[in-house]
């Protein structure tokens, strides 16, 4: 019989509380780009890493710079 070694997957670490960052701006768009897909979706937090506190804050910075036309709702 031949023995299978299985790696856990390393834990993803949520790069908001590695900065310390309080609240996430809506303004700072080369950050928010990173949580979305081409097609202008919100990265879920198993894929992105990013813990629930600030998943929440993240996705209300989404919505608020797609409402001022920051970013795209959808990719053509």
């Amino acid at each position: 019989m031949r023995r299978e070694r299985t790696r856990k997957p390393r834990r993803k670490v949520c790069s908001f509380c590695v900065d310390k960052a309080d609240t996430i701006d809506y303004k700072d768009i080369a950050k928010i780009r990173r949580f979305t897909t081409e097609r202008g979706k919100i990265l879920p937090r198993r894929i992105s890493g990013v813990c629930a506190k600030h998943q929440r804050k993240l996705t209300i910075a989404i919505k608020r710079a797609r409402a001022i036309a920051l970013l795209p709702y959808t990719a053509e």
